[in-house]
């Protein structure tokens, strides 16, 4: 019996939208869902970077392209995805808080989201304790995201892959509007079995 769903594909596949769906439909069922995604942020048709949300609405910034003056800010070490840099202290002020009341209500019919678990989120250490210690525990299910392999591989994000908790769906464009109803009925036996 699988404890935790993740989903993987290609970047711009539809695993957000995925996940967005799959909260719905939880939602509508009776299941509390909590979290957070990720958000591309676009500023004249044009991709400047991405956000955080949390399943209640709050954002704040993961990552913005660079303004081009290149120094590190107030002395604080850059971290950088290709052209983004990412801003480490709003992601983390932002999700970290997530998982630390994660063991507070709910009971074990609740599904937490993380969307994803990526390069960008990895340059965060809290986080990936965080996201070991959910997946280890009991207090409920992850509906998360991770990216294809490519290049070197991400410590957390094979370790996901490889558990055996895990279910993986791999997204693409001939699945992702025939794969909904799989991932759902994995994540409802999962919290049946858990009442």
């Amino acid at each position: 019996m699988f404890k935790h769903v993740f989903l993987t594909g290609p970047p711009g596949v539809g695993k957000t939208t995925l996940v967005q769906k799959a909260c719905e439909a939880l939602v509508s069922s009776g299941v509390t869902v909590e979290g957070f995604y990720t958000e591309e942020v676009r500023e004249g048709g044009r991709r400047v970077g991405f956000d955080v949300v949390t399943l209640s609405g709050e954002r704040g910034h993961l990552s913005r392209i660079r303004d081009g003056a290149g120094a590190s800010h107030h002395g604080r070490r850059e971290y950088t995805v290709g052209q983004y840099v990412v801003d480490l202290p709003s992601f983390e002020n932002l999700a970290l808080p997530l998982f630390r009341n994660l063991g507070s209500a709910g009971g074990s019919r609740k599904v937490f989201v993380i969307d994803e678990i990526g390069k960008m989120e990895l340059f965060s250490q809290p986080f990936i304790q965080a996201v070991r210690q959910t997946l280890d525990g009991s207090c409920c299910t992850v509906l998360g995201t991770i990216p294809v392999p490519k290049g070197k591989p991400l410590g957390l994000v094979e370790e996901v892959r490889g558990r055996r908790d895990v279910k993986v769906f791999t997204v693409s464009k001939e699945n992702r509007n025939s794969i909904l109803q799989d991932i759902l009925t994995t994540l409802q036996e999962r919290l049946k079995a858990s009442t």
